[in-house]
Parts: structure tokens; sequence; C-alpha cells
């Protein structure tokens, strides 16, 4: 589901069309001689907003689902990274390497010695850049889950005497559940980017000083009302029509 703020982009898109239509309605009265208010020039940016618009809904399902992959991905580590060092604990394991085992279990589980828990929580998609801060944190925890759960495998796989019979304890179970932590990781951090990049697009279009579509509308409204007259009804049509700019 769209956010409130990605459905406002949409919004002003749409109320754009509206406002084309009276423009074309008013026949050869709506004569600008400014291009970048002309129909033709109009019809074109209303082009270019549909398509920013459209890439970041994309990006956004794109985004969405490589993190909820993510998250299934990692739903696992904490047990597991508990078995595993009961696991290590029952084998012929020093208890130096044990006590180390346990350090970076803890370190998994986002909690250290004498302190609750941390948790890690994803994740809405960013929009703001409180948002987007959110999300670096977010990553941050995640990067440390996957380090100390390779730090935590390598420990076991050093110890001759750790060949648990149970699969997912084995070895290469475990090398092949973090490569995909990894794996999951780094689709999360290029869907970031690419909904990043597809926002600052989209912005560019609607939002730019000038010549996006926010401020080409409001010049739209000027000119109607200039060949119209304040009190007519062409203007009225027009000056209803709402657009809005996020806020810095």
């Amino acid at each position: 589901m769209a956010s409130t703020s990605e459905t406002g982009h949409a919004k002003n898109v749409a109320n754009f069309e509206d406002m084309i239509s009276f423009c074309n309605g008013y026949g050869g009265t709506y004569n600008p001689s400014k291009i970048a208010i002309q129909i033709p020039s109009l019809n074109t940016l209303r082009g270019n907003a549909i398509t920013v618009v459209e890439d970041v809904n994309t990006a956004n399902t794109a985004f969405i689902n490589a993190t909820n992959a993510r998250q299934i991905a990692f739903n696992p580590v904490k047990p597991l990274a508990t078995r595993i060092v009961n696991a290590l604990e029952a084998t012929d394991a020093t208890d130096a390497l044990v006590k180390d085992a346990k350090t970076f279990n803890r370190k998994v589980q986002g909690s250290r010695k004498g302190n609750g828990p941390k948790p890690v929580t994803p994740l809405t998609p960013p929009d703001t850049a409180a948002e987007d801060k959110k999300i670096s944190v977010s990553q941050q925890s995640y990067d440390s889950i996957i380090e100390n759960f390779g730090k935590l495998g390598e420990l076991v796989i050093s110890e001759p005497t750790y060949t648990p019979n149970e699969v997912d304890l084995q070895v290469a179970t475990l090398t092949t559940f973090h490569n995909n932590l990894k794996t999951t990781n780094t689709t999360v951090i290029n869907a970031t980017t690419a909904l990043s990049n597809a926002r600052i697009a989209r912005n560019t279009v609607l939002y730019k000083e000038k010549t996006g579509l926010y401020d080409i509308a409001q010049e739209v409204k000027k000119y109607v009302k200039s060949v119209f007259g304040a009190t007519s009804p062409q203007y009225k049509q027009v000056s209803k029509i709402k657009f809005t700019k996020p806020r810095k």
C-alpha cells in the first residue's frame, strides 16, 4: 500500500491533468507566450511526471519485497546462533573457545552482558530524511548480525570435534545460511539505492524550482488569471485545483 506522501505525489499529477483539460477547453484564448506553460509543454511535463511516479512505485515494491525476503532469511538467526553455542559446548572445545562463541552469540542476539536486548527492527519504506536515517541505523544492525554470525561460524569450523549430526548445525549448512544472509542483505541495499534514486528523479520533475510540475501549475494559474480576470469562472476553475509540495 502506498504511503500518504506517495499518494500525494500521484494526486499532484492527476490534478495537473485536470488543469491541462481546462486549458484545452479555453481554446485559442489560452495562448501564452511562455513556452513552459504552452499546451504541448504541459503535456510533455505530465507524461514525464507519470513516468517518474510510476518508477517510484515500482522501486518501492521491489524494496518492500527485498526487505520482506531479508526478514524471512534473518528470522532463524538468533535461535540458530544459540543452538550452535550449545552444540559447541557438547564438544571437546576449550573453555576459551566456548567463551568467545558466547560473546559472538550475545552480539548476534543484539545484547551485551548486563544489558537488555537491543532489537533489530525494520522497516517501512523511506520517504524523508528521518526515515532514511532509520534505514541506515537498521542496516548497520543487519551488517552487525552478518559479521558476528560469520565469526561464530569461523569459530566452530576451527574446532575439529564440532561434527553435529543435525544437518542445520553442520558447517556446510551454516556456510550456505550465512551466504544467504549476505545475499538478501545486499539485495535490500541495492533496492534502497534504486528507490532513493527514483525519488530524486521524481522530485526533480515534480518540484524543481521554476521547471517542476508544482511551479509550472502556479504559472498556469497566474496566466489564466491575467487573461480572464480574478473573478472569472475560468480562473475559479484552475485556482481551486490543489497542488502540494513536500516540506524540505
